[in-house]
């Protein structure tokens, strides 16, 4: 509801959400400070780009913790010793707290947000399609995992973690595909309503790219030369594991537009 007079008082107060400027002011929810109805539309815009910020944190933050869990508990009940050290999931959950929230958070407002219909307040804030895509994502990342856990030491010729005392190459690259998945998930909750091309307007967006950028540089400096402070291999990981880890994240790109033609099929 809009108004601008004492008229409009009693409506603006039983109105779900009231915009009001000059004498009705105290009747409304929001106030437009410049005396100017068209400020609405950037007003909504920018509403409805919180609450799509929200939900894109959400995606992301859901999915690591699912994954994560998942990890921890097989390989605790597999082999006593969980193969991400507790000093790599903090990493994690600075990642997936702090800098991801900054990341995802900074996103501008577009005016394809105000094709959407309005949410109604009943809605839940993770939608289907938001469920969808983090199973989707987890279930991709805990299948990587535990083949690199049980059939990588046969596959990739090296010993099994859980067979030497301290850190070892097998645990590293557990670690290292585990946070490249992560990473490039992240630039898929950019959306999160199947789009297809998930680098749409990311760079009108520099602190997301920055963000990326310094997290997987310091991704690449824990892993080189962390050692005993993170619990990865002395000498880090050789350019064939640097590229495995990299293809494993980068796989959760396509394996995103998989789970939106799923969806379409079986959901939509």
């Amino acid at each position: 509801m809009t108004g601008d007079g004492t008229n409009d008082a009693p409506a603006l107060k039983r109105a779900d959400i009231g915009f009001a400027m000059g004498v009705a002011k105290d009747a409304a929810d929001i106030i437009l400070l410049d005396d100017n109805f068209a400020s609405i539309v950037t007003a909504a815009k920018w509403g409805r780009n919180i609450y799509a910020s929200i939900q894109k944190f959400l995606q992301f933050q859901l999915t690591v913790n699912i994954s994560a869990v998942v990890t921890a508990l097989v390989g605790a009940s597999a082999y006593q010793t969980s193969p991400l050290a507790a000093i790599q999931l903090l990493w994690v959950n600075l990642l997936m707290d702090s800098l991801a929230s900054l990341a995802l958070a900074s996103e501008p407002p577009v005016d394809a947000l105000l094709l959407r219909p309005p949410v109604n307040r009943t809605q839940h804030m993770i939608t289907k399609r938001m469920w969808v895509n983090m199973i989707g994502q987890a279930i991709y990342q805990i299948v990587v995992v535990m083949v690199l856990l049980f059939e990588g030491p046969t596959l990739l010729d090296i010993t099994a973690g859980h067979r030497v005392d301290g850190a070892s190459v097998h645990y590293t690259l557990i670690f290292n595909s585990f946070v490249w998945m992560q990473l490039f998930n992240e630039v898929n909750c950019r959306n999160l309503h199947g789009e297809c091309n998930v680098f749409a307007g990311i760079q009108n967006n520099p602190l997301f790219c920055g963000i990326l950028v310094v997290t997987s540089g310091l991704q690449a400096i824990i892993v080189e030369l962390g050692s005993v402070a993170f619990r990865v291999d002395d000498n880090g990981l050789d350019a064939k594991f640097w590229g495995l880890s990299l293809l494993l994240g980068f796989g959760s790109l396509p394996w995103q537009q998989v789970i939106n033609v799923a969806y379409r099929m079986f959901f939509a």
